[in-house]
């Protein structure tokens, strides 16, 4: 069946719930790497920014074969999170998902669809805002428009103001799959080898969580409540046990680029990237509740 973009883009937006606990925040922290008690231990727990990007997605919706989407030439391109509200770390979220628009790129380059959701907690409060950027590889010169695709951040031509690198464990994928991306080619190397690769890759929001956690520490003293937005184009992939630098411009109060390339290869993963935050001395108001932060 011919793809038929307008079938998704008429429909209505998709609900999904899903349950949030101590125990999934601190799993969730461990298969992105991180060791920090706040993050690991239930005792003042705090949910790190980009597991967000992971909660209550309403899954492949693409596969019916109504809507005519070769999936299995399908990448996950870019992901774009805005925090409204730090996440809870027990409690139900409510997503609403909905697709559109759909950029024709041309028969022999593919189209764009682009896919957000809007999450909510149990208590009614705005969550964050995802949007994730689809690249239809067979899916390209069906006739729509070749505009409305959102022009990525370039990054600046200058060295880095600031430099920050994180090591993956070789066991990384096998502790992040179980926050339940469980897709074989990150764990079976048949599977890997299948889809080109030498052995099982990194999960790509994995190391999306892992240059998160690089930023946080560096621009928010890992204080997850100051981190607002963080986007991101996926450019190659990560193998665990490599280690992942990320490199950070400062574009103004509470605003930065950055890139994340693999040291042991020099090879960039995470390009594009934007991220804002709340300095040190600024007052955030979220959702009417005022919380102070000075500088340490």
């Amino acid at each position: 069946m011919a793809f038929d973009p307008q079938r998704l883009i008429d429909l209505p937006p998709i609900e999904t719930r899903q349950t949030i606990n101590p125990f999934k925040v601190m799993l969730y922290a461990l298969g992105v790497g991180a060791d920090e008690l706040p993050f690991v231990y239930e005792d003042g727990l705090e949910a790190l920014p980009t597991m967000v990007a992971t909660m209550a997605y309403a899954g492949s919706v693409w596969r019916d074969p109504a809507y005519g989407v070769t999936w299995q030439k399908m990448l996950h391109a870019e992901t774009h999170m805005t925090l409204h509200a730090p996440l809870p770390v027990k409690g139900e979220l409510t997503s609403h998902t909905a697709f559109g628009p759909v950029v024709d790129k041309g028969a022999d380059k593919g189209a764009i669809l682009y896919q957000t959701r809007q999450i909510h907690a149990d208590d009614g409060r705005h969550i964050a805002t995802v949007r994730n950027t689809n690249f239809l590889r067979g899916d390209g010169g069906f006739g729509g428009s070749s505009e409305g695709q959102i022009t990525p951040h370039p990054i600046p031509r200058r060295a880095p103001d600031l430099r920050i690198a994180l090591p993956t464990a070789d066991n990384q994928a096998l502790l992040y799959r179980l926050s339940g991306d469980m897709n074989p080619l990150h764990i079976d190397p048949r599977a890997a080898r299948s889809a080109g690769f030498a052995r099982p890759i990194l999960h790509g929001m994995a190391t999306y969580g892992v240059v998160g956690r690089a930023l946080l520490r560096v621009l928010a003293d890992n204080r997850p409540d100051r981190i607002r937005r963080m986007d991101a184009r996926f450019s190659a992939p990560v193998f665990p046990g490599e280690t992942i630098e990320t490199a950070i411009w400062r574009e103004g109060p509470g605003a930065a680029a950055f890139t994340a390339r693999v040291v042991e290869r020099d090879c960039i993963v995470l390009n594009h990237g934007y991220v804002t935050f709340l300095e040190a001395h600024e007052t955030a108001v979220i959702n009417d509740q005022t919380t102070r932060r000075s500088s340490a």
